[in-house]
């Protein structure tokens, strides 16, 4: 296991580089590991990182793409028809992977994608 220091304190990541505990993310965890990966998060990008927390806190499980898409693709791609490519493309170094692991969401999980 190995340890960031983020917003003075310090966060727990698993040996695959993902947060130990659901419970220690916060925005300020989500932003040092976008940085790390050179992405500027936006507000997309938190609509979606939100959604992925909200929905794992409430069903234990990610939601998928489609269900994604279905609740929040309005808010991901306002003036088109959000699509899977439109969520892809917001993530980069792994769509919804990469998405799970700026949303602190457990191991197991990010590979249900």
């Amino acid at each position: 296991m190995t340890a960031m220091h983020i917003a003075g304190r310090e966060v727990h990541f698993n040996k695959h580089g993902l947060l130990a505990s659901f419970n220690d993310w916060d925005n300020d965890v989500a932003e040092a590991l976008a940085a790390e990966q050179g992405l500027a998060l936006n507000d997309c990008h938190w609509a979606v990182i939100h959604f992925l927390r909200e929905y794992y806190a409430f069903h234990e499980i990610p939601p998928s793409p489609k269900v994604i898409i279905r609740a929040i693709g309005h808010q991901v791609s306002p003036h088109l028809p959000c699509t899977r490519k439109n969520l892809q493309s917001l993530f980069p170094m792994g769509g919804c992977k990469q998405a799970c692991r700026l949303a602190g969401l457990p191991e197991f999980y990010c590979h249900s994608c």
